[in-house]
């Protein structure tokens, strides 16, 4: 399934109608002729005095005019009602003009929902897993200080570092955000112990990242992955302070004999997720 709104750019970054407007694709420490890698989008639609929002990860396959462009999982999405069509029109302009600041380029064509096609008439596998979620802090600050031939070089330190201790504590990743990545482990204790290991290990890189667990269930179908429990363990990583590993309860509850110190950080309600979540911060 896909997108059809178009996207025909103007050297202004706007469309040429009031309806079609552009979707970006961050480019990061990619160049525009890769294929085969994964990175973030961003995507906005104006009707009269309603701004609509969609943005998540993407991978992209092909080159030129023959890339493809696909939503890792469902975008999230967001719905502005302005008072006016002209204040909806510069939210839109102001928008735009703030992601070609933050290294997205004007991508056009369609994004499709899923690359991989679920076969009907298999039944999805369930699995339960804690899922970690690792993000860099500040990353368009320190990007935009070092340039990017530098920048490239830290990032690829950077995954390299990551890489090395999930495989060390058998972590399986899942998909990569541009500076951000997304694992699984098959017990609470490793992928608190990957985390902590991976925050240290990037510090030498001058990096500060962010870090979130949850475990939950969730829907596998050959490669690819579906459920609530993503979202919670995203919404716990956006909660953490630089340097911090957050968990939510669920976490807690599975690691009572670890000997592993948590520091109660509160009730918090998570955007877009039913009911309130207790969180704890790691203390090893």
């Amino acid at each position: 399934m896909y997108d059809h709104i178009l996207s025909l750019v103007s050297p202004s970054g706007l469309a040429s109608g009031p309806t079609h407007m552009p979707k970006f694709l961050r480019i990061g420490v990619h160049q525009s002729n890769v294929s085969g890698y994964t990175s973030k989008a961003w995507w906005i639609r104006r009707v009269g005095s309603t701004v609509f929002l969609k943005w998540g990860a993407v991978e992209v396959h092909g080159v030129g005019d023959g890339r493809k462009i696909y939503w890792t999982l469902p975008p999230r999405a967001k719905t502005i009602r302005c008072s006016t069509v002209q204040r909806a029109k510069d939210y839109a302009k102001t928008a735009i003009a703030r992601r070609r600041s933050h290294r997205y380029e004007p991508l056009a064509g369609n994004i499709a929902i899923g690359r991989r096609r679920a076969n009907r008439g298999a039944e999805l596998e369930q699995a339960l897993a804690t899922i970690l979620f690792v993000d860099i802090v500040r990353s368009t600050e320190k990007a935009a200080r070092l340039g990017d031939s530098r920048w490239t070089q830290v990032m690829n330190h950077y995954y390299a570092a990551v890489r090395r201790e999930l495989k060390s504590l058998r972590g399986k990743e899942v998909v990569t955000t541009g500076d951000g990545l997304l694992a699984t482990f098959d017990a609470p204790a490793s992928g608190i112990r990957c985390a902590t290991a991976i925050r240290e290990a990037v510090r030498t890189l001058g990096l500060e990242i962010r870090m979130g667990l949850h475990a939950g269930e969730y829907k596998v179908n050959g490669a690819d992955v579906v459920g609530l429990a993503f979202h919670v363990g995203a919404r716990v990583a956006a909660k953490a302070r630089a340097g911090e590993v957050l968990v939510s309860s669920a976490v807690k509850d599975l690691m009572s004999q670890s000997g592993i110190r948590f520091k109660d950080r509160g009730v918090h309600r998570l955007k877009g997720v039913p009911k309130r979540w207790r969180l704890y911060r790691v203390e090893q």
